[in-house]
């Protein structure tokens, strides 16, 4: 039993160094992708940021919501094509909102606020 606890604990410690390895191997590969890069955001991108950046992060939230309330309200009143069509609005303001957030913590390009 002790043999096998031994060769377990072996096991683990490989898999343990292969995972750290793996990481470190991952780590590097990612900083090699941005090392120098001269990636810019687009014309279009800044400008909507900058507008969307004014907007609190829960009025995405909200409307995220009132496109569930709207859309069992029309399912309700017998309408389901608009209710489905309401209802697709939800994953768009929600995922909407989660960039809107990233923007404000991280900026919209860390090398065009080095230039700005």
């Amino acid at each position: 039993m002790a043999r096998v606890m031994d060769q377990m604990k072996e096991y683990a410690n490989q898999a343990r160094d292969s995972v750290k390895d793996y990481a470190n191997q991952a780590r590097e590969y990612a900083g090699n992708m941005t090392k120098g890069s001269s990636h810019r955001e687009g014309g279009l991108a800044k400008p909507i940021e900058e507008y969307t950046a004014a907007l609190p992060s829960d009025v995405w939230l909200w409307l995220g919501y009132g496109s569930i309330a709207a859309s069992l309200t029309l399912k309700l009143m017998g309408r389901p094509k608009d209710a489905n069509f309401v209802g697709m609005w939800v994953p768009v303001f929600l995922i909407h909102g989660v960039y809107n957030k990233l923007v404000k913590q991280l900026g919209h390009d860390k090398y065009d606020r080095d230039r700005d």
